[in-house]
């Protein structure tokens, strides 16, 4: 556990999963990220690691199943930087920023990771940084957000920076043989999150959520590469705030949303996953693995990478920001976020703004 006046933060040595985390926002403390309900129960042997860990955000390399290996590496689902455990490396503090500072040597591709998790005091955020050194080749790396929404339909308000190319995954997220469910069609393209062709007619708003109880799905958001940076944001209207995520989008070029309703009826998951969604930064295929990243795929034919090429000489270095801002009355659903002196200002498509301290210039930063 490490903290700020503003914000509470755990992390799991198992998988090194980010999680709970609380902000405090003036009289209130807003706890956004999900648990599995199962956190506390013995499961069976064999379930991979990051599902008894499962909670909050957790960094993936590669990101995705892994089930197909590549060229001789043979990943455990998001990778060992989701599933392994971390050495605590130090917790240290600079001036008004707090960091705890974790490692992990991986074996299937052998290298190491080191992860930067650091508190600003004044800022309701959270910053990431994530070091691979010693590897070579390509990777699909990735966040893994969680959020738990209100069990009430359409609680929550989401959107994204612009996009230039929107899919449902190409293949069934889900299928009835295994008892999962999924409601989209797979593989349709889409312009607007706010109309999605489900798999039995009609369209699908994906800009409201909790929605389709019963359902689990999948699609994938290419970001515009020429941004100076990508954001992500849910917001709440009734409990007065918004959460909101910041990338480079020349770094993490997609966002995936998991949206998870309940829809798979099989161990651990027994239809009791419901009201969460993971809202996941990624340069990948889909959740595929790094088999079907690192080849020709249909998004990397149209120039969008799905990989990274690691260079054992220099160091790549992975920067999200994670954050909670309140937000007036009135304040419906993030249309935009811009810079703005000391921070970032939201703006709702209704035309409200907030305020929040950030320090943006640490999503192009190395040290």
């Amino acid at each position: 556990m490490f903290h700020t006046a503003e914000v509470t933060a755990h992390l799991t040595k198992l998988g090194g999963h980010l999680g709970p985390v609380a902000f405090r926002l003036g009289k209130k403390t807003v706890s956004p990220y999900s648990v599995a309900p199962w956190a506390e129960e013995p499961l069976a042997p064999g379930t991979p690691a990051l599902l008894k860990a499962l909670r909050g955000d957790f960094f993936c390399a590669p990101f995705g199943g892994n089930g197909t290996p590549w060229r001789g590496e043979q990943h455990p689902p998001h990778g060992e930087t989701a599933n392994a455990s971390w050495s605590l490396e130090a917790f240290e503090s600079s001036g008004t920023r707090v960091t705890l500072h974790a490692s992990l040597a991986t074996k299937v591709r052998k290298g190491r990771v080191d992860k930067y998790l650091s508190l600003v005091k004044g800022h309701t955020a959270v910053y990431l940084r994530h070091v691979l050194s010693g590897m070579s080749g390509p990777m699909s790396p990735g966040h893994h957000a969680m959020l738990k929404f209100p069990e009430t339909p359409g609680s929550g308000a989401v959107s994204t920076s612009r996009f230039v190319r929107g899919q449902v995954l190409p293949e069934p997220f889900e299928r009835a043989e295994n008892f999962g469910y999924h409601a989209l069609k797979p593989g349709v393209l889409f312009r607007s999150l706010a109309s999605v062709p489900l798999a039995n007619g009609g369209n699908a708003d994906l800009t409201a959520y909790p929605a389709r109880r019963g359902y689990d799905d999948l699609v994938m958001m290419t970001a515009d590469a020429k941004l100076p940076f990508a954001w992500t944001a849910v917001t709440f209207a009734e409990e007065g705030h918004v959460w909101f995520a910041v990338r480079d989008p020349r770094v993490l070029r997609h966002t995936i949303f998991w949206m998870s309703n309940g829809g798979r009826h099989y161990a651990p998951w027994n239809s009791r996953h419901t009201a969460v969604m993971g809202l996941e930064e990624v340069t990948s295929y889909f959740h595929l693995g790094l088999a079907e990243s690192a080849k020709p795929n249909e998004l990397s034919r149209k120039g969008h990478p799905t990989t990274l090429t690691l260079n054992p000489k220099k160091p790549t270095t992975i920067n999200y920001i994670m954050a909670v801002a309140a937000i007036p009355k009135g304040f419906d659903r993030v249309a935009d976020i811009r810079a703005a002196e000391g921070g970032v200002e939201l703006i709702a498509e209704s035309g409200k703004r907030a305020r929040c301290a950030l320090d943006l210039g640490f999503l192009g930063g190395t040290t």
